[in-house]
């Protein structure tokens, strides 16, 4: 089973990280209100950046990672990601 860190940028512009199993379900989620108390008042969300990992735990420690960068710093994931 594959686990995901993620970003996904909210209607309001602001940028929210999580972690799943299951994207594609995810962000479907985050759409319906049913993902994050975050998100739930900006929908609709669009996936801006993601990574794969083969734990759990490795998917959670890079969550963590990423929301003590700042703003910034996530834009240039975001844009190198987009090449």
């Amino acid at each position: 089973m594959k686990n995901y860190t993620y970003i996904v940028r909210c209607s309001d512009g602001t940028l929210y990280t999580g972690w799943t199993n299951d994207l594609e379900k995810r962000i479907k989620n985050h759409n319906t209100g049913k993902g994050a108390k975050y998100t739930k008042t900006r929908t609709p969300v669009t996936l801006e950046y993601y990574e794969t990992f083969p734990t759990k735990q490795e998917a959670m420690k890079r969550e963590y990672a990423i929301k003590q960068m700042k703003r910034k710093e996530k834009e240039k994931l975001i844009d190198e990601r987009r090449g």
